[in-house]
């Protein structure tokens, strides 16, 4: 499964052949390169590992350095591995947005936006008490009751209840490529994906 690590620039839309509106996702993708190459001999699954964005040299310690510097390559802010990955690649090579075509399918992983501490009705979408009548004052967003009877006598494991929301790995499967831009490294797919703009993110065949 080929892919590349990107970074999220913002979301805009562009119009069709027809004249519709689409909403689509502008993506930096790569240049990525191959800072390792896993094999069945020596690791036991073959892989490809790809670095992405430079950092200053103060900011990675010598073990970094001298894992990017085997590759040819300065140290990079995001790496990831990538399994079954389409063709041959050796240390140091170079792989852009061009091994995307238009039209084609991707999956694409990132972090959610953290939304902090919730209640139950925006983290799971609970409707509230119900109307504001009989005396139910302030208690619309209430989760209501938790317990159970006299047996089994405890809450169970998963009750949902507010909490921390956000921050989480989230895969969006099947959006397609509207275009690609390999001289300003753009990748623009339909629809939204996950993260704030500027976070990195992984795009796969």
């Amino acid at each position: 499964m080929s892919g590349l690590i990107g970074r999220k620039v913002g979301m805009t839309s562009l119009f069709d052949e027809n004249g519709k509106n689409i909403p689509c996702t502008v993506i930096e993708a790569g240049p990525c390169v191959v800072t390792q190459v896993r094999t069945e001999e020596v690791d036991g699954y073959s892989a490809l590992q790809l670095g992405f964005d430079d950092k200053k040299a103060k900011s990675s310690n010598k073990a970094l350095d001298g894992h990017f510097k085997k590759a040819g390559t300065t140290a990079k802010k995001k790496v990831v591995e990538f399994q079954g990955f389409e063709g041959e690649y050796n240390l140091g090579d170079s792989i852009t947005v061009e091994c995307f075509t238009e039209g084609e399918f991707v999956d694409v992983s990132g972090i959610s936006k953290g939304k902090g501490f919730q209640g139950v009705v925006k983290r799971h979408g609970f409707a509230g008490v119900g109307q504001a009548t009989h005396g139910q004052h302030n208690r619309l967003r209430a989760p209501g009751s938790i317990g159970a009877a006299s047996y089994p006598a405890r809450v169970f494991k998963g009750m949902r209840m507010a909490g921390r929301m956000g921050g989480d790995t989230v895969k969006v499967q099947n959006l397609r490529v509207l275009k690609v831009v390999p001289e300003k490294n753009l990748l623009v797919v339909k629809g939204a994906i996950p993260g704030h703009k500027n976070s990195f993110i992984t795009i796969e065949k």
